[in-house]
């Protein structure tokens, strides 16, 4: 079994930044690649960044030179500094963790969000 967990999200002025922080833990033996995504209210989930387990990175076009994605591999954790925020930055944030379990198989785990919200 896998768990993942984001936290950091919160309320911001427009202009402010945010951390977020993602956690998976349980029965990993190795992670590949880790990401965020996002979901507004009437919008489908998208892509914000991915950092592969080689290091490369890849971000939305609207959050490109304000987010930055990084990772701790000793502790299975995935970061997203967020930046130079927008109303249109709020979201429900999702991070996922593509993992090989101790078990053999492999999967892509999510969490549950945690939002965002960037106010005028």
């Amino acid at each position: 079994q896998v768990q993942v967990v984001e936290s950091g999200g919160g309320l911001v002025q427009a202009g402010g930044s945010l951390r977020l922080s993602c956690v998976a833990s349980g029965s990993i033996f190795n992670i590949y690649n880790m990401g965020w995504y996002r979901q507004a209210p009437g919008k489908q989930r998208e892509l914000v960044a991915g950092l592969r387990s080689g290091g490369s990175t890849n971000y939305a076009d609207s959050v490109k030179g304000r987010f930055t994605i990084s990772r701790d591999n000793a502790r299975n954790t995935v970061y997203l500094q967020m930046n130079s925020l927008k109303p249109e930055d709020t979201a429900v944030y999702y991070c996922n963790a593509d993992v090989h379990t101790v078990l053999g198989g492999r999967s892509l785990y999510w969490g549950q969000g945690t939002q965002v919200t960037v106010s005028l």
